[in-house]
């Protein structure tokens, strides 16, 4: 299964690099793109659920690591609280 990267900026321009196992994440975002955060959010959880279930379709058990990158990024994007207008850049795809 071919796993990525995708390198992401946050509204307070901190650069963080998060990991797929699956390249789905193409489906979702597009390099150089802005995103809404709350958009950004779903569009990752979405994105990274699906990568964890094909993880677990071929191997018997989820993808801890994608679940793991979903909790950071949901973790994170909690900090910036409700603040509207906040958004999230999809930097690049590292394959």
């Amino acid at each position: 299964m071919p796993e990525m990267r995708f390198q992401i900026r946050w509204p307070d321009g901190a650069d963080e690099t998060c990991y797929s196992p699956s390249l789905v994440i193409k489906d979702y975002f597009v390099p150089g793109e802005t995103y809404p955060l709350p958009d950004f959010v779903a569009r990752s959880r979405t994105a990274l659920m699906i990568a964890s279930e094909r993880v677990r379709e071929k191997y018997g058990t989820p993808c801890s690591l994608a679940l793991g990158q979903l909790a950071r990024i949901e973790i994170s994007a909690q900090r910036f609280g409700t603040k509207s207008g906040e958004r999230v850049t999809v930097i690049a795809f590292v394959e």
